[in-house]
């Protein structure tokens, strides 16, 4: 008997995360348990239909968003930023979370208080030209490729948008997070009329966490990394951007994002990787300093897949 109750207590404690050791929010209300499917950990893509298009993804550690074309309509200027949940289990919650209509509420399970806005959240990409970050709106198509089991995989694509009067770029993303890690994979290949490189600016956005963030920038290791103010309500998120160093030629920022700089060509895809934490939830990131630890010491990979 002793021996089945401590069986069924570590199944509860993969199902709902390691044991807390900072204060949560209050509790709003209770998210409903899951199907029996997804009581334990794994890597998720659902595509919030009932929500405008949302695309969500998340594994045991991390969970995402993106925006879909019927967003435009109903929420402007929502774009192509990347959104960041906080999450305090390790089994998916953001669908039913979302499906609360108060996403933004504390439910048990985790919480949605970063504002992406028209910035580019976490990692978000745009083409970078005199001195202007030119971006495009919100997805336009998706293909879910690999869901319900270690790993989150998907495709979306961008529809063309203007970069000065003289040049229009679209874009195709691969998206790819699999379990045990914060960082998703991003495989983007870009597109133009043009065969002239590309500048390509990742960014982290300046305010989506609140004002005054840590920001920390390894331009030989291709890492860039922001740790926002602590809030005494809901904590904050720790971000970070991971590139090819090869392919950096600098470091930039506008008014609502800090960026780093690539140099890339039409037609040939590249890899970044970008990742956040919730300085309340699962992983255990409580400062900056362990932050940046982690997303420099991460083992990525930037070769292509084709």
């Amino acid at each position: 008997m002793r021996h089945g109750w401590i069986a069924a207590l570590g199944l509860l404690t993969t199902a709902t995360g390691p044991a807390q050791d900072v204060p949560l929010p209050p509790i709003v209300s209770p998210l409903r348990e899951p199907p029996a499917a997804d009581r334990l950990p794994g890597a998720r893509v659902v595509l919030a239909d009932y929500r405008h298009d949302d695309l969500l993804w998340e594994n045991d550690r991390t969970a995402h968003r993106i925006y879909g074309h019927a967003l435009e309509a109903v929420e402007p200027p929502s774009g192509s930023g990347i959104d960041a949940w906080g999450k305090n289990v390790t089994r998916p919650f953001m669908d039913r979370q979302l499906r609360t209509g108060d996403q933004h509420g504390f439910h048990g399970e985790g919480i949605d208080f970063y504002n992406v806005g028209g910035s580019r959240g976490m990692g978000g990409l745009g083409i970078w030209f005199d001195n202007k970050l030119w971006t495009s709106r919100n997805f336009i198509a998706h293909r879910i490729l690999r869901t319900g089991g270690t790993v989150a995989q998907f495709e979306v694509d961008y529809a063309p948008w203007p970069v000065d009067t003289g040049r229009r770029v679209w874009e195709t993303r691969r998206f790819t997070l699999p379990m045990g890690t914060h960082f998703t994979r991003m495989q983007s290949v870009l597109r133009s009329g043009s065969s002239e490189p590309l500048t390509v600016g990742i960014g982290l956005s300046k305010k989506a966490s609140g004002d005054g963030p840590t920001l920390s920038v390894d331009r030989a290791r291709g890492l860039m990394t922001l740790w926002g103010p602590e809030h005494p309500g809901h904590g904050t998120m720790g971000l970070a951007i991971r590139v090819d160093p090869a392919a950096v030629v600098g470091v930039g920022q506008d008014a609502d994002n800090y960026l780093i700089l690539l140099r890339v060509r039409p037609g040939q895809p590249f890899v970044y990787h970008a990742g956040s934490a919730w300085s309340r939830g699962v992983g255990g990131f409580r400062s900056a300093a362990a932050w940046d630890a982690y997303a420099r010491d991460a083992d990525l990979d930037f070769r292509p897949v084709r």
